[in-house]
């Protein structure tokens, strides 16, 4: 008699087909729960052409006949930038106390890493509709939004970048007699100054995706002009907008790649 091998199976194999039925079957359940057909999008281009029809050719007119279209850009930029400025040195001073390396009190680190994750979680769409409330819609709403997401995410980020600095130069420091502020100055934030430069641009660069969003929820700027003309259906105005604000942030993110290049050495 022959002998016959039966292959069964690997474990590698049935991981893999037990989590591609979970991921079909917990698609499905989404779609039907919240009455979604995903063949509509490949069935249904007849709205899309109505929409493109009605968007070009894009009236670049309108940033020669309205002034406050120009003003609207200078007003993003600058949300972006005061954003970036203000959060990043609050977030810079809060995470030295985070950091564990460098603040030798738990339950004052423990708090300010907690206080930096509650705002880190907050979505700034939610933040922004605080601000419109309290202070009402315009740009000092946008800038207050951006300089408290600022604080969370720069705050994070810099907080690691302190803990992963070097120990060798400090316990150099502390050794020829150097009292803790000392250390910090002399040894810590030499360190770190590159990367707080370089992740200060960073949050520059998403700052402006965000200034522009949270102006359509009433921070001012050129998404709140974006917004105003596709609620007044001036379709070929919003597309104008729209590749406007794609030129802008394409600027702004290779001048953010190229200066962050440079401090660093590296070719971006």
């Amino acid at each position: 008699m022959s002998d016959f091998k039966i292959d069964l199976p690997s474990a590698k194999f049935k991981n893999k087909a037990t989590l591609t039925s979970i991921v079909i079957l917990l698609v499905t359940f989404i779609c039907s729960y919240i009455k979604f057909n995903p063949l509509v999008i490949f069935t249904e281009f007849h709205f899309l052409q109505e929409f493109f029809v009605e968007m070009f050719p894009p009236n670049y007119g309108l940033f020669y006949e309205n002034e406050g279209v120009g003003q609207s850009i200078l007003q993003t930029l600058s949300m972006a930038f005061l954003g970036t400025i203000f959060g990043g040195f609050i977030g810079f001073i809060l995470s030295f106390f985070a950091a564990n390396n460098i603040f030798q009190i738990p339950f004052l680190r423990n708090f300010s890493k907690s206080f930096l994750a509650m705002i880190r979680v907050i979505p700034s769409l939610v933040v922004i509709l605080i601000f419109v409330i309290a202070v009402g819609p315009g740009s000092f709403a946008g800038v207050l939004t951006l300089i408290i997401t600022t604080i969370g995410v720069f705050g994070k980020l810099f907080t690691e970048v302190l803990e992963n600095a070097e120990e060798a130069p400090s316990e150099s420091i502390y050794c020829a007699g150097a009292s803790h502020l000392q250390v910090i100055r002399y040894s810590i934030i030499p360190q770190v100054l590159p990367a707080f430069i370089s992740n200060l641009l960073y949050v520059f660069d998403l700052n402006m995706r965000a200034a522009i969003g949270l102006g359509i929820f009433g921070g001012g700027g050129i998404g709140y002009k974006l917004y105003m003309a596709m609620r007044v259906l001036h379709y070929q105005d919003a597309t104008a907008l729209i590749t406007m604000i794609v030129f802008m942030l394409l600027i702004v993110e290779n001048t953010s790649n190229f200066l962050r290049g440079k401090l660093l050495g590296e070719k971006l």
